[in-house]
């Protein structure tokens, strides 16, 4: 980081239930341990608004399936309620991978669309470099979906570095 070792500086790595979000974790373990030490690493990870959703295991804990479904009150409230249960379990997790690389880690989430909701909290918490996995969309879904890695790194207010898991060559 910046200004010789950089250690003051705070980063924040944005996380779902996905393989590169796990990879990119992983990675600023591996790399940027010592970069690291006077701030906490911050994990973020957003909270959709309510929909219809399963979860299921993966890499890092749980994952989700949507499927549409009409919305009652009750039901609003039931599904935020599982989206809470879900990010925080994601994020112990997250925080349990981070304290067996002997790193102290804060965690972090909030509802809302995942590309503003990231943005908006390396604002909030000050945060001077944002880590994110990349997904790899093909370029159509990228660009019926969007991306939220490009997002951030064109509205968020820090330095963001993306994670790009490496492809194997199979000869």
């Amino acid at each position: 980081m910046e200004n010789g070792t950089g250690t003051d500086k705070k980063v924040m790595v944005a996380i779902d239930e996905s393989d590169c979000s796990h990879y990119a974790l992983m990675w600023v373990l591996d790399n940027l341990k010592d970069s690291i030490t006077k701030s906490p690493l911050i994990i973020f990870v957003a909270q959709p608004p309510a929909t219809g959703n399963i979860t299921f295991a993966a890499p890092l804990g749980v994952a989700r399936m949507y499927y549409p479904i009409s919305s009652t009150p009750g039901y609003v409230e039931s599904a935020q309620e599982n989206h809470r249960k879900f990010a925080v379990a994601l994020l112990e997790k997250a925080k349990q991978i981070c304290a067996s690389h002997g790193v102290e880690a804060r965690v972090v989430t909030e509802i809302g669309d995942p590309k503003t909701a990231i943005c908006d909290a390396v604002e909030k918490h000050n945060i001077n470099l944002l880590i994110l996995g990349e997904r790899g969309h093909g370029t159509i879904k990228r660009a019926i979906l969007g991306s939220v890695s490009n997002y951030c790194v064109q509205n968020a207010k820090c330095p963001v570095l993306v994670v790009k898991k490496a492809q194997v060559q199979v000869a």
